[in-house]
């Protein structure tokens, strides 16, 4: 269970990687592709911080993910400066895709589509069959 110290400093990392991770794109002079920090999770000894980012459009997310895993010291570097101030240590930066608007979508064309037992019956005594 997160203690409210980690919730505390989840928070402003979060905000602070959202606006570094914003004028790297700006900077870069890339357009179309937006990226937001949906959860940062810090472990209990406050030494690394999962990074939850959501990449629009998904087909970007590996790329963009393998362009911070690469740029990772400079992020950490330019987060220990706006928050030196709050934290001694920075902790390290652990980035993962959140693909759980991917799961929703897939689940809602589920449901809608072709797939669901409910609109389909004969999809539900083929299982049933099996």
């Amino acid at each position: 269970m997160e203690t409210n110290r980690q919730k505390k400093i989840g928070g402003v990392l979060q905000k602070d990687l959202a606006d570094i991770l914003n004028s790297i794109l700006r900077d870069a002079g890339i357009s179309g592709i937006l990226i937001s920090v949906s959860k940062v999770k810090v472990t209990t000894d406050l030494s690394v911080a999962k990074a939850y980012l959501s990449v629009f459009p998904p087909k970007h997310a590996n790329e963009i993910l393998e362009e911070l895993n690469t740029v990772k010291p400079k992020i950490k570097h330019e987060m220990a400066q706006r928050t030196k101030n709050q934290l001694r240590k920075m902790p390290d930066l652990i980035f993962f895709i959140d693909d759980s608007l991917e799961y929703i979508k897939n689940i809602e064309e589920s449901i809608k589509g072709k797939d669901n037992p409910i609109s389909n019956p004969d999809l539900l005594d083929q299982r049933k069959k099996s």
